[in-house]
């Protein structure tokens, strides 16, 4: 997808963003945490130009936000009871849940790990861009590996300039810690990365 002018990269246009969005392209986004990168993740060629850009790892899995929980169908072979008290009380919310993938989901998502990470985010913008589009899209943070997370648009902007097609202007997000990113392993749940969600309380031994 052609890139636009620097001066065009940045606005309030959720339709802009969808239509950048469903033409391959890259968009950034304010989640409640910091600014995200949302591709299709259906599309081989954006997910590449996103490996890309960031200069990420070959191998290590890209999370995704959904709007809502049926979306799950399209993306988990299922749902482990554990997981149901947790989505209940924390999503919408910065916790990322691992989850068995179906076999259809492209293999660079899961890093060859059969696994998908996914939360719902509650970040009204965030989740707006995610019910407008109606499918899954990546929410990797929007920096360059190795470098912090950017908590304004200029700051993305300065970041990746027009390698994106398009940045929602959310203002500032908060930043802090990321998601928290929880697995299950041999029944219990394991928390993978520990992030702004505390789970010290809710989980059993």
């Amino acid at each position: 997808m052609a890139k636009n002018s620097m001066p065009d990269l940045i606005g309030s246009s959720l339709e802009r963003a969808v239509d950048c969005f469903r033409n391959g392209g890259i968009v950034a986004f304010p989640t409640e945490t910091y600014y995200g990168l949302a591709v299709d993740p259906d599309s081989c060629s954006a997910i590449s130009e996103l490996y890309k850009i960031k200069n990420r790892e070959a191998g290590k899995p890209l999370l995704l936000l959904i709007a809502e929980r049926e979306q799950l169908n399209d993306l988990v072979e299922r749902i482990p009871p554990e997981f149901i008290p947790l989505m209940d009380k924390f999503w919408p919310g910065p916790l990322t849940l691992v989850f068995p993938a179906k076999k259809e989901v492209c293999r660079q998502l899961t890093g060859e790990t059969g696994t998908i990470g996914v939360r719902i985010s509650s970040h009204p913008l965030a989740n707006a861009l995610a019910k407008k589009i109606g499918k899954p899209i990546t929410a990797t943070s929007a920096n360059i590996s190795g470098l912090q997370p950017p908590t304004k648009p200029s700051e993305v902007l300065r970041m990746f300039g027009t390698h994106l097609n398009y940045i929602i202007d959310g203002g500032e997000t908060p930043g802090g810690l990321c998601s928290t990113v929880l697995g299950v392993r041999q029944g219990r749940c394991i928390v993978l990365r520990p992030g702004q969600i505390d789970l010290s309380g809710e989980l059993r031994e």
